[in-house]
């Protein structure tokens, strides 16, 4: 019988009793066939109510992450707060898997939900420049239904551009329910020569989105009570009062971070201000509980991460209260980007809530249930997944803890820039594209989830037990998937439902928010983008290529196996739902018919698999992150395309007889981004034998990395051996070297004898030279290498710990001989180019028109 122990953290300690707790949990294969076999079990020894749901099955059919409901009792004091790095202590609770199958799951759940559901929505107000309107007509539907929890979607129609929708979860145990609201902007945006900027066409504004509860007797008047922070005490109140988060507070509040179109900051005050009649407070910063009662009648709103998602705004008069969401107290109006949206979750209670012993509290500050480290690691849920406590290799985890350990964590990186607001708080403040900054102020830089961070953050987690590594990796997929991701299927297929990439190179984001490509970019060149170009030659007229001052979402910036993990462990469907939008970017993107030259070829546009420009389809970061992506599809789904548009992909960038020198792969500048292909061969040759899928497209999969890593067993070395062939020769190289460590890896599983012992042996020396040559560089700690050694590095240890791993053969018998030979792909646009130029000389005039609608269409 397994058996797993579960955790709790929370930030506001104090007594719970019946709290509703939702935990995803991995399994390992073949453990659990039918999730009504879980049981859990109380501090007292005794079965609990528990609801269960799986969110993703082995090949096999057994469960490999169930999604967990259940009342959770407890005295709130025996484990850490998220925010600190000490152990934690057992709950007494535990999950077991056990062979019988218990009695079908009870699903009656609650009876609440169309009055529940109809109150809500009724209550939202939203007020435009010249007039205020509510939501008309909304459709519900049931998503999940259970003992503990019942979820049910809702989707309103737009109202003036804006769309509504979300989930509210009504609990049995309690009159309180979790809403989670999805505010966005369908319409793509206008972004003429590639530049995304703030107030251009396809915005929405709004001046004011508002939730207003009121008492069903508005004859009554109710007494107000506040709580404006956590372990903060009640206080009552009898006139009309209202908390107005303004800012973050933070010594940087009026940051250029939050520059409007005119490049205006319009903040009007730092932190918030508290109004109780005619009386004004000012303080910093609000996580506020608040709640109206009279004769057993009682209404309340609590909201987490309230001050960090600012401008907000929670208010009550005698008879009703409201949260404002985006709050007509500032001085702007609130825009939304074409393509954008903000999720905002918050509880509201219909009665007097007794979980603790002040109403609500559990709402502010939830309990965080978690498994060990070990349980993790031993499920084989999460591949090469080792503990923390396992690992000898003290100079590696000190350059990952320092995201978290020290005195320049992402933390402090955030009050650095101010990166809080709705619009910014979950990103990463990209510091590493500040080092040539000589401004006042800083330089203004949004990570974007580059590398898939997200997946960093929680594979650090998962190894460590340590919850500001959860904290954060799930404010950055909230982020990712709301603000990073093009919500439109407007724009070109190319851009549509994509991701959009970092801040520009060494450049403000200015009027760009989050979206790359500001238009001050076509002011003329960044300097620090010039320097040293004139010593590369070559190189330099190929760079110069690949630094465009326009663009959009790309297939070279593609990550969602992150989001596909926070999934697993929350049971979050917006996660799961932007993983997947991300996987069909993919094969939308490569779709010949979505673009004008379906009429003059029919050829892929290969927009997957194009990196660094020039026309080079060869390994690279879009191949790799493409077909990465279109695994994560696949695993989500079950839908054979997304595997096949892979192995499609596969076979278009590598081969196993490819003629590696002649693809410049030593030349870091142009192809450093190689090895990511080959990891995500590895990857892909790991799914192949999860699926036992031992066949034709395994067997040139395993030949081509085989053959690369011979290759590399020869030629490679450190990127920084030769800093006179970079632009510059920062950390960042450095770090970069841990993909050979992975690629080494992988290979090694598919070698035997002394080929095996070279692999390892050069996986383990480039380890050793990664983890030492960062520690001499006094820069380890800014954003890009930090991030690199929290998603590479930590398998090594899993190799030391299992020496002798291997890999099957496949079942079918071929050589590189059988695949015949490779040749670049030459994609669509290139190809209808070219028949173009052959109709405009053949065929007069229209040729002419032709060839001139093709040349608009190329224009960003």
């Amino acid at each position: 019988m397994l058996s797993c122990p579960l955790y709790f953290h929370t930030l506001e300690p104090c007594p719970r009793r019946g709290e509703p707790v939702t935990v995803g949990l991995p399994w390992p294969r073949g453990a659990v066939k039918d999730d009504r076999c879980f049981r859990l079990i109380g501090p007292d020894g005794t079965e609990q109510v528990l609801q269960t749901k799986v969110l993703d099955r082995w090949p096999d059919g057994s469960v490999r992450w169930c999604l967990f409901d259940f009342l959770a009792t407890w005295d709130g004091t025996i484990s850490r707060e998220v925010q600190s790095s000490e152990p934690s202590a057992v709950s007494g609770y535990r999950v077991e898997a056990v062979h019988r199958p218990r009695n079908g799951m009870d699903n009656t759940g609650t009876k609440r939900t169309d009055a529940v559901v109809r109150r809500i929505l009724r209550g939202v107000a939203i007020s435009f420049n010249d007039s205020g309107t509510e939501i008309g007509h909304y459709r519900t539907s049931e998503y999940q239904k259970g003992p503990i929890r019942q979820r049910t979607i809702m989707r309103s129609d737009p109202v003036r551009g804006l769309d509504f929708h979300g989930w509210i979860d009504l609990f049995e145990s309690t009159p309180a329910v979790r809403v989670s609201i999805t505010i966005g902007n369908s319409t793509p945006s206008d972004h003429p020569g590639g530049n995304w900027d703030l107030d251009a066409a396809g915005s929405a504004f709004a001046r004011d989105i508002s939730i207003r509860l009121v008492f069903d007797d508005i004859s009554l008047n109710g007494e107000a009570r506040l709580s404006f922070e956590r372990k903060q005490p009640f206080q009552r109140f009898e006139n009309e009062i209202a908390l107005f988060q303004a800012s973050s507070g933070g010594e940087n509040w009026n940051s250029s971070n939050h520059i409007c179109s005119d490049h205006r900051v319009h903040l009007p005050f730092s932190g918030y201000q508290f109004a109780d009649g005619p009386q004004l407070t000012t303080k910093q910063r609000a996580t506020p509980i608040l709640t109206l009662e009279k004769n057993e009648r009682f209404l309340g709103f609590a909201m987490d991460r309230f001050w960090e998602n600012f401008p907000k705004c929670i208010r009550a008069s005698a008879t009703s209260v409201t949260l404002s969401l985006f709050p007509g107290e500032v001085p702007y109006l609130h825009e939304l980007q074409g393509g954008e949206q903000k999720t905002h979750t918050f509880y509201i209670a219909f009665g007097r809530d007794t979980i603790t012993d002040e109403p609500m509290v559990w709402c502010r500050s939830p309990t965080v249930v978690t498994a060990s480290p070990e349980w993790y690691a031993a499920s084989g849920a999460i591949p090469y997944l080792t503990p923390k406590s396992t690992d000898p290799h003290a100079a590696y985890l000190t350059l990952v803890d320092q995201a978290v350990e020290g005195p320049d964590t992402f933390l402090h990186k955030r009050e650095k820039i101010d990166e809080y607001g709705w619009r910014n708080f979950g990103d990463i403040y990209g510091d590493h594209e500040a080092v040539y900054h000589n401004g006042a102020t800083p330089l203004i830089s949004h990570y974007n989830n580059q590398y898939d961070c997200v997946l960093g953050f929680l594979a650090q987690f998962l190894r460590s037990g340590d919850l500001r590594w959860l904290t954060q990796g799930l404010e950055c997929a909230d982020h990712t998937c709301d603000i990073d991701i093009y919500h439109t299927d407007g724009d070109k297929a190319a851009y549509n439902r994509g991701l959009f990439w970092h801040t520009y190179h060494y450049a403000d984001a200015d009027t760009g928010t989050h979206r790359a490509y500001p238009k001050s970019l076509t002011r003329g060149p960044v300097e620090s983008l010039t320097q040293k170009m004139d010593e590369l030659g070559e190189t330099a007229k190929q760079l110069k290529k690949s630094y465009a001052v326009g663009g959009g979402p790309s297939a070279s910036h593609n990550y969602n196996a992150g989001l596909m993990l926070a999934y697993f462990l929350t049971g979050n469907p917006l996660y799961r739902d932007s993983a997947l939008d991300l996987a069909n970017f993919v094969i939308n993107m490569e779709d010949p018919s979505k673009t004008p030259f379906r009429f003059l070829s029919r050829e892929f546009t290969g927009l997957a698999t194009e990196s660094g420009g020039g026309g080079y389809h060869g390994p690279g970061r879009a191949a790799a992150n493409s077909i990465l992506a279109l695994l994560v599809g696949h695993r989500l789904t079950g839908e054979r395309k997304y595997l096949d548009k892979a192995e499609q992909l596969i076979r278009r960038v590598v081969h196993p007889k490819q003629n590696l020198q002649s693809l410049d792969l030593l030349n870091a500048e142009l192809r450093w981004f190689y090895t990511m292909t080959l990891q995500a061969l590895g990857e892909y040759l790991d799914y192949k034998i999860e699926l036992d899928e031992l066949d034709e497209h395994y067997a040139y999969s395993r030949l081509t990395l085989l053959h690369y890593a011979r290759w590399m067993a020869k030629h490679e070395r450190p990127i920084l051996d030769t800093p006179e062939k970079l632009q510059y020769p920062t950390e960042t190289w450095a770090a970069q070297d841990m993909r050979k460590v992975e690629v080494f890896q992988f290979a090694a599983k598919h070698a035997t004898d002394e080929e095996r012992a070279k692999f390892l042996e050069r996986a383990e020396w480039f380890f050793n030279y990664v983890q030492n040559k960062l520690h001499e560089f006094p820069t380890k700690s800014l954003c890009r290498p930090v991030i690199l050694m929290m998603r590479y590095g930590f398998s090594r240890n899993w190799w030391r710990l299992n020496p002798g791993a291997g890999a099957p053969e496949p079942r079918v018998r071929k050589t590189a001989d059988d695949f015949g030979t490779w040749r670049m792909f030459v994609p669509q646009k290139a190809k209808a180019i070219r028949r173009a130029k052959f109709v405009a000389l053949t065929g007069g005039a229209c040729g002419v028109l032709v060839t001139m609608a093709i040349l608009k269409y190329l224009l960003f």
